[in-house]
């Protein structure tokens, strides 16, 4: 009976590679719950800055036609001043009273212009502070989940410790060249470096094998004989 011992550990190599590259992907993968808060909180925080971008440009449109509309009706308290002192008759009288009439016209068409704006920064306000609230109301679920999933991740991350150790232990007694061709194998194949043999066919590409190639496999012999037209190595159990 052949010595496969060194396959048959590196068969197992295999097998802990598999499983880790399994919790890698299990840890990769977001819960659902998760994946579904993060992405609510992250479209509050954005209807949140929206909302204060559009609430801060209304401000800013408030402030400076209120600013215009004070120095409007200052220019209409000068003129009024300067039609008590200074009109004397009907022409100057006249000339004053157009530009009161010309300014009072200005400074209603601004408050025309302001109502809609105060509105608009009412409804705005509500807007952030219900935002804020519903912003309030995820976090606590979200701290959770987060927790949740940090735990989740810390278990399978503890059983890849495991695995890893006894990969190592493993590969401590398999000729590093040929441990580190098979990692190369695995890597360039999809997660398979060494595949077996099966009705003499190849697992790994379904290639029907020479028989030479079959009987060399079946020694279990290092270096591990490769298939032909994949690459892997070849294991024949029993």
């Amino acid at each position: 009976m052949s010595d496969t011992g060194p396959l048959q550990s590196l068969s197992r190599v295999q097998e802990l590679d598999l499983e880790l590259d399994r919790l890698r992907a299990e840890e990769a993968s977001i819960p659902d719950a998760l994946r579904e808060a993060r992405a609510q909180q992250e479209r509050l925080n954005n209807d949140l800055e929206d909302t204060e971008i559009t609430l801060e440009g209304v401000e800013k449109q408030i402030r400076g036609l209120e600013q215009d509309l004070t120095g409007t009706r200052e220019q209409i308290t000068r003129a009024r001043e300067e039609q008590d002192r200074n009109a004397f008759d009907a022409r100057a009288q006249s000339q004053y009273g157009s530009r009161i009439q010309m300014l009072s016209e200005r400074a209603e068409e601004m408050e025309e212009d302001l109502a809609p704006l105060h509105e608009q920064r009412q409804a705005l306000t509500r807007r952030a502070a219900d935002l804020r609230a519903e912003h309030r109301t995820l976090r606590p679920r979200l701290e959770e989940l987060e927790a949740q999933d940090e735990a989740r991740v810390q278990g399978l991350r503890a059983q890849g410790e495991g695995l890893q150790q006894e990969r190592a232990q493993l590969v401590s007694g398999i000729d590093a060249r040929t441990v580190k061709e098979y990692d190369l194998i695995r890597k360039a194949k999809k997660g398979l470096g060494l595949v077996e043999i099966r009705g003499g066919r190849c697992t790994g590409c379904n290639v029907v094998l020479p028989v030479n190639v079959q009987q060399k496999a079946a020694q279990g012999k290092l270096p591990p004989v490769k298939c032909p037209s994949c690459g892997r190595f070849l294991i024949k159990r029993g």
